[in-house]
């Protein structure tokens, strides 16, 4: 059995800007500050740690339940400019995720830096939300390298299968996709279709980096030879 867990943005999805643009609409409702992520570094980082650094860039106190009320507005503004028409799934996506769902001793699931919410938005909006019922998101913890235990504890609960982490593998575009599964010894394919290129993803510890997942054939392959 092997659990395949994929990130969204740039890995699944491009969402054509649909998330800065709600988490800049967001600040702006609740605080005045427009463009207020400029300058933050987004890639592979999770909705609560992007979050975090808004704040803090702009002098605002995170506590007293900020925070929960900011990511209730980012979802409200994030359902109102997802747009298909500006964004895109990734080569080979559906065609990799379909044939996926085939193989018995295969689980899909998501490991994301996205709040659930806002995960089921972008998906849904390409019709990607039906191959994912389990998954670890950027609200279940800050830390992206804490999210693999969590998501394993999901499938446990939900499908009562018990798999180690050798058995997981990893699907990412940046180097924290890497990152976050080589503490646990899982298997990392990273995709060079979001901000990092080939070669730069090839300079981390990666166990396969691919241009894209265009060539289905050849993905199954490398899962296959895992």
């Amino acid at each position: 059995m092997r659990f395949i867990l994929f990130d969204i943005d740039g890995t699944l999805i491009d969402s054509g800007g649909a998330g800065i643009r709600a988490l800049n609409l967001a600040f702006d409702d609740m605080f005045s500050v427009s463009d207020a992520f400029r300058g933050i570094s987004m890639a592979g980082k999770t909705d609560l740690q992007i979050v975090t650094e808004g704040l803090r860039l702009h002098g605002i106190e995170g506590s007293n339940g900020i925070v929960p009320k900011f990511l209730a507005a980012y979802v409200k503004h994030l359902d109102n400019t997802i747009d298909t028409k500006n964004g895109r799934i990734m080569a080979g996506i559906r065609e990799a995720l379909e044939a996926l769902e085939e193989i018995d001793d295969c689980v899909l699931g998501l490991l994301t830096g996205n709040i659930e919410q806002g995960a089921m938005i972008k998906l849904g909006a390409f019709d990607l939300a039906r191959y994912f019922a389990i998954g670890a998101f950027g609200d279940d913890d800050a830390d992206r390298n804490r999210l693999l235990p969590i998501a394993l504890e999901k499938l446990r609960e939900k499908k009562s299968l018990d798999i180690n982490y050798r058995q997981c593998v990893v699907i990412g575009d940046t180097p924290r996709d890497v990152d976050c599964s080589k503490p646990y010894g899982a298997y990392s394919i990273a995709v060079a279709t979001g901000p990092y290129s080939y070669d730069e993803l090839a300079g981390t510890e990666a166990d396969a980096v691919l241009h894209d997942l265009s060539d289905t054939t050849n993905f199954l392959r490398i899962l296959e030879m895992k």
